[in-house]
């Protein structure tokens, strides 16, 4: 639930009644009524009531908050990941939904729900979070004040899409195109749209002419929707798209709404107001950006006979798989014979990406490398982040 926020000075008893609308899963639209009365004593100062506890405004707190996933897959390779990164999460009570990160001074881990992460970033209430780009996008509904810090933590892959039977009058309807002239869609009988996503639906339907359209909400199990006879369309998430074609449902050209994956993303306000929070960030994203940057990337070392430091590297550049990230690195190999110190060898130091790893040792073993090394990198740091002179840029810093 979003943060509740509401400053009063009661007097006296006051009865209420609104009407809203009830959770749905059956995907109809239905309204019950809910009386409920305040009571309470005069109180003379105005109160600040935030999520039900009076405390000072959100504003005034010390700590740095970061919004962690509670649940699901997305909550586990987010930990994996930090760990990864040597920023692991400890928690007291694995029951409790606060905890730290002794790596990051004064930073507080809150496991909320992702959705209730993207709320408290734009009410204040967190200064960092991560969740997937859909997330974002749907509860964030394009407010400014939201900025993906780091666009892509290379997890949590999948696209929003819409989709349709491929039976009936959807039999030979393969592109958005061809689904918005179709002319079964009137005012009075639109096109039926089963979703979750009740912000980006819409929007990507106005964006793409269909102008008869009527969207029912929901959460789990749209597939079976249109089978159903209570919508023509849904607009979910998709990753393999295994469950689409397992219920006769297809994916159309033009249909993807979103393409998503994890992203860390912070409040403009909190980096630019709030003591430490830009300098947590920039940690963070310094070992996210090392971190990712060396997966699947491995570092070659081996021995090579050779007359010169420039004729071995020359030898090495001949080769297309072993340029390395920006060349080899080539350094003398120093021994003693009769009495003398020679440099025969030299040692050289790569770095390739796991798909050309084998194909780089026979490479190297054919130019005269021997005694070869291979080692798993963890991290590879840049001279500067490159995400984080973007965020300054963002900043106007």
């Amino acid at each position: 639930m979003s943060s509740l926020i509401q400053t009063f000075s009661p007097q006296c008893s006051l009865p209420y009644t609104n009407s809203f609308p009830s959770p749905c899963s059956s995907l109809g639209t239905r309204s019950f009524s809910v009386k409920f009365s305040v009571s309470c004593c005069s109180l003379s100062p105005s109160v600040t009531v935030v999520n039900g506890n009076v405390d000072a405004s959100p504003n005034e707190r010390a700590e740095i908050r970061l919004g962690l996933p509670s649940k699901g897959r997305m909550a586990s390779d987010t930990l994996e990941l930090l760990s990864d990164c040597q920023l692991s999460v400890k928690q007291v009570n694995p029951r409790q939904y606060v905890a730290n990160i002794p790596q990051l001074s004064n930073l507080e881990v809150w496991f909320q729900r992702p959705k209730d992460v993207v709320r408290k970033l734009v009410s204040g209430d967190l200064d960092l979070g991560i969740v997937g780009l859909d997330t974002v996008s749907e509860y964030g509904q394009g407010d400014e004040d939201l900025i993906i810090v780091h666009d892509a933590l290379e997890y949590g892959d999948c696209h929003l899409s819409l989709a349709i039977p491929k039976y009936g009058i959807f039999e030979n309807i393969n592109s958005m195109r061809e689904l918005a002239q179709m002319p079964q869609w009137t005012a009075d009988k639109p096109l039926r749209v089963a979703t979750g996503f009740t912000y980006l639906g819409p929007k990507f339907m106005k964006e793409n002419g269909l102008k008869h359209v009527t969207f029912s909400t929901a959460d789990g199990a749209l597939e079976a929707a249109p089978a159903m006879g209570i919508a023509d369309a849904i607009v979910d998430l998709v990753s393999s798209g295994t469950t689409l074609r397992e219920n006769n449902l297809k994916e159309i050209e033009g249909g993807v709404l979103l393409e998503s994956q994890a992203v860390l993303v912070a409040s403009r306000k909190s980096l630019i107001q709030r003591k430490g929070v830009l300098d947590t960030t920039h940690e963070m994203l310094e070992r996210l950006e090392a971190h990712l940057r060396a997966t699947g990337q491995f570092m070659i070392t081996a021995n090579m006979r050779g007359s010169s430091a420039e004729e071995v590297a020359e030898r090495i550049l001949s080769q297309s798989s072993l340029s390395g990230l920006q060349g080899p690195t080539v350094s003398p190999v120093y021994c003693k014979r009769d009495s003398k110190v020679v440099t025969d060898y030299y040692a050289i130091v790569i770095c390739v990406p796991k798909q050309a790893l084998y194909k780089s040792v026979q490479q190297l073993r054919a130019i005269g490398g021997s005694g070869v090394l291979v080692s798993p990198l963890t991290y590879i740091f840049d001279e500067e982040t490159p995400r984080w002179r973007k965020l300054l840029l963002k900043l106007g810093l």
